[in-house]
């Protein structure tokens, strides 16, 4: 499995997660859910911003992840 790669940035509020390379961005698409979905040319997604993400201690943060074959 690739690496998952997730940034928080406690000034701007912000939770990015890549489950893909992120130099392959061609567009983003804002859900209505302040989700920004990352896409590569093929128009597949490959990861996602989370709008307006904070808590109140974001060094003890813990995820876990479950990969699913479609």
């Amino acid at each position: 499995m690739a690496a998952v790669k997730i940034y928080h940035d406690k000034v701007g509020n912000t939770l990015t997660v890549w489950f893909g390379e992120p130099s392959e961005e061609i567009i983003c698409e804002e859900t209505v859910d302040e989700v920004i979905l990352m896409k590569n040319r093929t128009g597949k997604v490959i990861g996602f911003e989370k709008l307006n993400y904070s808590i109140a201690d974001a060094e003890n943060v813990q995820f876990s992840f479950e990969s699913v074959t479609a």
